[in-house]
């Protein structure tokens, strides 16, 4: 193991060693999450997947005045389509048909055993949905990593796409021009170390600038029920492949392509990355800028709006829900 590894999984196991004994009463969970709660009755279709038969759960959420626009909501890497419920709900009660799928490897969706994770592959299988539902015009919003599928969907499917929306997604730089490659064995190594506390500390950390409320407990929730599973050896496997993926398949370079209608919404205190003690310092801190980086993309996008929303993190339609709705709704009008 190289010099820059070894500083990783030390960091990695410091935490584990401080925060093991702090570590509150967890509920396991199983693979598939069959016995945790969705906020709206939760659909499968079925994919046939580089030689595995695999399921992909999501929520359709019909208003009961339609308007005649389809939403679809894209989580993030370390989520499930679970945090979209109070956006779902206040959408559809404007007359928006709601899609919230899990991608592959996430919340209720199969967690397979090999597959090699692009995100061209996940933008097809969301797709499958829509086509399953017979859609054929969506508004499409991502977070985070959910930003990054967004980001690829509109740019494979244009003509599906009305209106394009992400909110502090990841992909706006490049880490791999600053970071070094870790392999995914690496990532899954460092993937079976988490628990509660390691989970939570990078939550609070990265997500919501060292503070915490109550509330953002339900976000480490699964992840961290997860560890407790039989088969988290798998879930933690899926994880690295998909750190993988988001590391080598940049979307930057590809956003002067995008011709749909944009709405970019950036929290301001947002400082989401890649980072690592295989670099030093001053590198680590120039990684998601994110006042900086929404404003480049901004003028990378030109049919785009900025809305940048001071004072706030990483996930903006958890921390501050009606400073992200308000210009989500306006957007959104047709």
């Amino acid at each position: 193991m190289n010099t820059s590894i070894k500083l990783i999984f030390m960091s990695y196991l410091l935490i584990a060693s401080i925060t093991k004994a702090q570590q509150p009463s967890i509920k396991p969970y199983d693979i598939d999450l069959t016995n945790y709660q969705y906020p709206y009755p939760v659909q499968f279709i079925t994919l046939n997947i580089q030689g595995e038969v695999l399921k992909m759960a999501f929520m359709d959420v019909k208003p009961s005045n339609a308007n005649g626009h389809v939403v679809m909501l894209l989580h993030g890497k370390n989520f499930n389509g679970v945090y979209w419920g109070q956006t779902a709900k206040l959408l559809s009660d404007n007359g928006y048909r709601i899609i919230i799928p899990d991608q592959i490897g996430f919340g209720k969706s199969s967690k397979p055993q090999h597959i090699q994770y692009s995100f061209q592959l996940l933008c097809q299988n969301t797709k499958a949905i829509l086509d399953s539902l017979g859609i054929q015009k969506v508004c499409v919003m991502g977070h985070s990593m959910g930003g990054m599928i967004a980001t690829r969907f509109t740019l494979m499917y244009p003509e599906l796409v009305e209106k394009f929306i992400l909110e502090n997604p990841i992909g706006l730089e490049d880490w791999k021009v600053k970071m070094p490659y870790l392999s995914v064995d690496v990532w899954h190594q460092l993937e079976l170390k988490q628990n509660y506390n390691s989970l939570k500390k990078y939550q609070q950390d990265n997500y919501f600038h060292g503070t915490w409320k109550t509330e953002y407990d339900k976000l480490v929730e699964v992840p961290a029920g997860w560890t407790l599973s039989k088969d988290y050896d798998r879930i933690a496997w899926n994880s690295a492949l998909t750190y993988d993926m988001i590391f080598t398949q940049p979307v930057c370079y590809e956003f002067e392509n995008i011709k749909a209608p944009t709405l970019l919404i950036i929290g301001q205190l947002d400082r989401t990355a890649m980072r690592t003690s295989a670099v030093n310092e001053e590198v680590n801190k120039s990684l998601g800028n994110y006042p900086v980086l929404g404003k480049l993309t901004h003028k990378k996008i030109k049919e785009s709006k900025l809305v940048e929303i001071d004072g706030v993190g990483h996930i903006p339609h958890i921390e501050a829900f009606d400073r992200f709705i308000q210009p989500l709704l306006q957007f959104l009008k047709f």
